[in-house]
């Protein structure tokens, strides 16, 4: 059997030490992520390290470093896909772009170990974990800071509140107000307030405003008949 023939033990061993290290540090990435219970957790960043890590060492196996590294090559860029998975937009919202890129690093880990780079792998490991608990205190002093609303690229959104039998009147009109304070809307969506309202919520295509002329929009928008009240929100791009 060519299994036999073929079969190197020193060869074995160096791929287990391989595979338990990635396991090992993957399950350290994958836990932290199981414990805020992200989409990608616990088993979703080990397979992802341990089968990085296999690619990589079998590829040094058969064709030695210049065949990991075309490896390597091809794993950086198919990880892409399996990130875009965790990847969700609600409206205006992306959620998930943290978890893509730790799948990213987990699966940075994996070749390291597979490369027979442990300590690299290791090191790696302590960086993500980092990024991921260490900088969360400093992430939330950033989003309590004052901020100039015209410097900031934000999501901007003005919403009206407007009696039901109005409404298809009022999104029109709406529409109209705001492309000509020049802040074309990129979508509009309704939601039922009670059995006599309606909320309309537009989305402004421009990531910066000045305050007082989107404050003069809203102003002639709480004019319109069967409105009741008019607003508009800004949150930070990430």
């Amino acid at each position: 059997m060519q299994f036999i023939d073929t079969f190197r033990s020193a060869d074995f061993l160096d791929t287990l030490v391989s595979l338990v290290a990635a396991f090992a540090l993957g399950t350290l990435i994958g836990a932290e992520r199981q414990w805020r219970q992200r989409t990608a957790g616990l088993r979703t960043n080990v397979l992802v390290s341990i089968g990085a890590c296999q690619f990589v060492d079998m590829a040094m196996h058969l064709a030695g470093p210049d065949g990991a590294v075309r490896v390597v090559a091809y794993v950086v860029s198919g990880i892409g896909f399996l990130g875009a998975g965790v990847i969700m937009k609600e409206g205006a919202n992306i959620r998930g772009l943290n978890t893509a890129a730790t799948l990213w690093c987990s699966a940075a880990v994996g070749a390291c170990a597979g490369a027979d780079l442990i300590a690299q792998a290791g090191l790696l490991t302590l960086f993500v974990l980092a990024g991921n608990t260490m900088l969360r205190p400093l992430v939330r002093v950033l989003e309590r800071l004052p901020h100039d609303i015209s410097a900031v690229e934000s999501t901007f959104e003005v919403f009206v509140v407007v009696r039901t039998e109005r409404a298809s009147e009022v999104r029109a009109k709406m529409a109209g107000v705001l492309q000509a304070a020049k802040y074309p809307v990129g979508e509009i969506e309704a939601t039922e307030r009670g059995e006599e309202h309606e909320e309309l919520n537009a989305t402004l295509v421009a990531t910066s405003v000045r305050v007082d002329e989107l404050n003069a929009a809203v102003a002639s928008l709480r004019q319109l008949p069967g409105v009741t009240s008019a607003g508009w929100m800004s949150r930070v791009a990430d």
